[in-house]
């Protein structure tokens, strides 16, 4: 091994000394480089990344590295090849030890709504301010990417050294290992090239990603002043709107909106694994207290567009008003609670809230924020003297990746042998989609536990005369292997808007009509009832569109997929 190491060590200094060095060694000399660059780049990779996210950046930064391997002979395509690799590389280094301080300091990701705001709303003066406060640990990151940039810099000095003759570059090495060497790098850069035409990938490297990072901020930044005047043409439209109370005795309303649970995958809707226990017993003791709307759907396949309408009273174009602007202009305090970290929902909707309390920092499907964190936030909320209150609880419930939304380990249904996988066998579904079927069902089985302590949340502790209502819906669907093999979000296939919805109130504020859990409901209706159950009085209220209300009439919504009957 000290012989090996002293003869890598006689290459490196003939190399550096004139260039040429031992002609058995030149090939060996860019390999050591190129090894060299891997794991300094590596290191830097592992610190801000992790998971699949970690193998993708090593993908995306190989073929730069792997060209060092390459012998270049003219003087100007070397230095171009050594200024190329270094800026690529140095990249990557300051990629990974940002997103390590971040989430090291804040637990979040630089692409954020909280980091993002804080830059957007950052000046100079509070950049110096910070540094000030902060130095030690801006300088430890600081001298740990200079030390790597120094390294990667003599890396790429030594790489363009102008190569032996051909006729004595060799690898100390039998053909055969050459050739599996070979073979394998080949293998990696065919992975690379995927990585390189997948968008989800290519989005990450850092010559990408901070770009798009950059015009984040500057598009935050310019967004400020035109939602917070939309924010307040809303208000002001719920005020000249007069809205009033058909009841002052004090009342919470609860709306607790998910994310991707189709009601198809939950066992209180039939479905034959357990993957909702703790609802369904609510539902036993609850009987028809509990509504469980059997035939809800939303009218949207994505989340955007399924809470712009859920939120908003459509009867009132072309302008429509947003219920929580409504309620805040009735009288009520409202809170929003969220575990998605998303720009435009806080901006949309969350910051028409008084309260805004956002517990997820890291956006997106590789956040593993648990739905549990919005239980404190909640109980506070309920616990507010306030004598009328709308809590919104917006949940990230099943959103692909479905296995960061429940504990490593706790699967019931890995490898399931049952019914639902014979079945899914029997339709031709591939062994992945079976697969992600299982990963999401105890995705919902993790969820059904945050959905009834909500219930429960709200069930405890009203004072004398207090009315309380809880209404729990999806924004949309999941398609998981029920009529294709395809797992995620689907604007082709009913189960993209299949969602489950359930309203429970402690008093009825009157008697519900016959059959009022078999009606069918849409989620871009939603808003209405809601405005029902904080019995909100204004000319644009349509009992049309209130599915607890005796005048409900029925319209089918028009979906990205023919539905047959929008009643089972």
């Amino acid at each position: 091994m000290s012989g090996r190491l002293d003869e890598y060590v006689m290459t490196f200094s003939l190399y550096a000394k004139d260039g040429s060095g031992p002609p058995r060694a030149d090939r060996q000399t860019r390999w050591l480089m190129a090894v060299a660059l891997m794991a300094i780049t590596t290191v830097f990779i592992v610190n801000g990344h992790d998971g699949r996210r970690l193998l993708q950046m090593c993908a995306l930064v190989l073929p730069v590295v792997a060209w060092q391997l390459w012998p270049v002979r003219h003087v100007a395509w070397r230095t171009l090849r050594a200024l190329v690799t270094w800026l690529v590389t140095v990249s990557f280094v300051i990629d990974g030890a940002v997103r390590a301080y971040i989430s090291n300091t804040y637990q979040a990701a630089p692409d954020g709504s909280m980091v993002l705001g804080a830059i957007a709303n950052t000046s100079r003066s509070e950049s110096a301010e910070y540094l000030q406060m902060y130095w030690q640990q801006c300088l430890t990151s600081a001298i740990a990417v200079l030390v790597a940039v120094v390294l990667l810099g003599v890396c790429v000095r030594l790489g363009a050294r102008p190569p032996a003759a051909s006729s004595a570059d060799r690898m100390a090495m039998g053909k055969g290992g050459r050739r599996v060497l070979g073979a394998a790098l080949a293998a990696c850069l065919m992975v690379s090239a995927l990585g390189y035409i997948s968008k989800p990938w290519r989005r990450l490297h850092p010559m990408v990603f901070w770009p798009a990072w950059s015009e984040s901020v500057a598009g935050v930044r310019a967004s400020w002043h035109h939602q917070e005047t939309a924010r307040q043409y809303a208000l002001n439209d719920a005020i000249a709107a007069k809205p009033t109370l058909g009841n002052n005795d004090p009342a919470t309303v609860v709306l607790v909106i998910s994310e991707s649970i189709n009601r198809d995958n939950l066992g209180v809707y039939g479905y034959a694994r357990a993957t909702s226990p703790a609802m369904a017993a609510q539902k036993q003791v609850l009987a028809d207290q509990l509504l469980k709307m059997r035939n809800a759907w939303s009218v949207e396949a994505t989340t955007i567009p399924s809470l712009q309408g859920m939120l908003h009273l459509r009867n009132e174009e072309p302008s429509p008003l947003h219920i929580l602007a409504l309620a805040r202009a009735a009288g009520f305090k409202v809170w929003w609670i969220g575990n998605q970290d998303d720009v435009a929902i806080e901006n949309l909707h969350a910051k028409l809230a008084d309260e805004v309390e956002l517990v997820n920092r890291t956006p997106g499907r590789a956040s593993a924020s648990p739905d549990t964190a919005v239980l404190a936030p909640m109980r506070a909320a309920m616990a507010d003297p306030s004598p009328r209150k709308l809590i919104v609880v917006h949940l990230i419930g099943a959103h692909p990746h479905y296995l960061l939304r429940f504990p490593k380990g706790a699967n019931p249904f890995d490898h399931a042998d049952d019914a639902v996988d014979q079945a899914m066998r029997e339709q031709g579904r591939a062994a992945w989609v079976r697969e992600f079927r299982q990963d999401y069902d105890a995705a919902l089985l993790n969820h059904d536990s945050v959905m009834a302590e909500l219930l429960t949340t709200c069930q405890k502790g009203a004072k004398p005369k207090e009315y309380r209502a809880w209404m729990f819906l999806s924004d949309h669907g999941q398609e998981v292997g029920h009529v294709m093999n395809h797992a995620g979000h689907s604007q082709s296939t009913p189960a993209g808007y299949r969602i489950p919805a359930f309203i429970w109130q402690n008093t009825p504020r009157h008697a519900l009509p016959a059959g009022v859990s078999e009606r069918p409901f849409r989620a871009d209706w939603a808003s209405m009832t809601l405005a029902g159950l904080m019995d909100i009085r204004w000319d644009g209220y349509q009992p049309s569109q209130d599915v607890l209300n005796a005048g409900y009439q029925w319209q089918a919504p028009t979906l990205g997929t023919p539905i047959k009957s929008f009643v089972d």
